[in-house]
């Protein structure tokens, strides 16, 4: 699918499901700290994003810390066939350093490597969720559709987020995130706060589990319920 860029696609009623979630009192059972794998396509048509995301990664951590704590391994793709999966950090200061050693340049999509990495790395060690953030599509939706379905057989879901409107990358995402027993949102390039509240709500869940979302969606409004149902029981 074309990485034409077009309007952006806010919803304020996202931006206050992420916003409450990412507040929710959660506890994740055990005591063991959630391991969350954060990708990002690192094409140069994402580098606006990816300048943002260096100066917000830090809510992931902030947002946690209440819960135990998150592990996150930064991942992206870029150029011609390169995929990058970092050491995993426990704080922010590294993921910063991190992420801003990184500069975005031109190429494919490379979202099936990605999903095969996780599943790696699903069977080392239990993974909460994978996060990815893009605004394009150019592999074979089947493949990856498949590659999304066997993360859900593993109750590992896939946390989508879409830059941009493209109608034709929105319904794979959401496909993908379906099949993964995750969830999709769209986000604003031009809205720093939007951002924010998307990292820090799924490092919650990450830290928190699936209850927390349950729980919060008895008691808040349609467009939230309607959002937490994408997630499978």
């Amino acid at each position: 699918m074309s990485k034409k860029k077009s309007l952006t696609t806010s919803s304020q009623g996202v931006n206050q499901f992420l916003n409450k979630v990412a507040s929710t009192p959660a506890r994740k059972a055990g005591g063991d700290i959630g391991r969350l794998i954060f990708a990002m396509d690192a094409t140069a048509s994402r580098e606006p994003t990816w300048d943002n995301a260096c100066h917000l990664q830090g809510e992931m951590f902030m947002a946690t810390a209440p819960l135990g704590g998150l592990a996150i391994q930064l991942c992206y793709y870029r150029g011609f066939m390169e995929f990058r999966a970092l050491d995993w950090c426990e704080d922010t200061a590294t993921l910063l350093s991190q992420m801003s050693a990184v500069k975005c340049l031109g190429g494919h999509t490379q979202i099936e490597r990605l999903l095969n990495h996780a599943l790696q790395e699903h069977t080392n060690r239990k993974l909460q969720a994978v996060v990815f953030v893009g605004d394009a599509i150019e592999e074979n939706p089947d493949t990856l559709c498949q590659l999304a379905g066997k993360l859900g057989l593993l109750n590992l879901p896939l946390f989508m987020f879409q830059e941009g409107s493209h109608p034709g990358v929105r319904s794979i995402f959401q496909q993908m995130s379906h099949l993964s027993g995750g969830a999709f949102a769209p986000f604003d390039l031009n809205s720093a706060s939007e951002l924010k509240q998307l990292l820090s709500a799924v490092a919650v869940y990450a830290a928190g589990g699936h209850q927390a979302l349950l729980d919060f969606s008895k008691r808040s409004g349609s467009e939230i319920k309607r959002l937490t149902r994408q997630l499978k029981d």
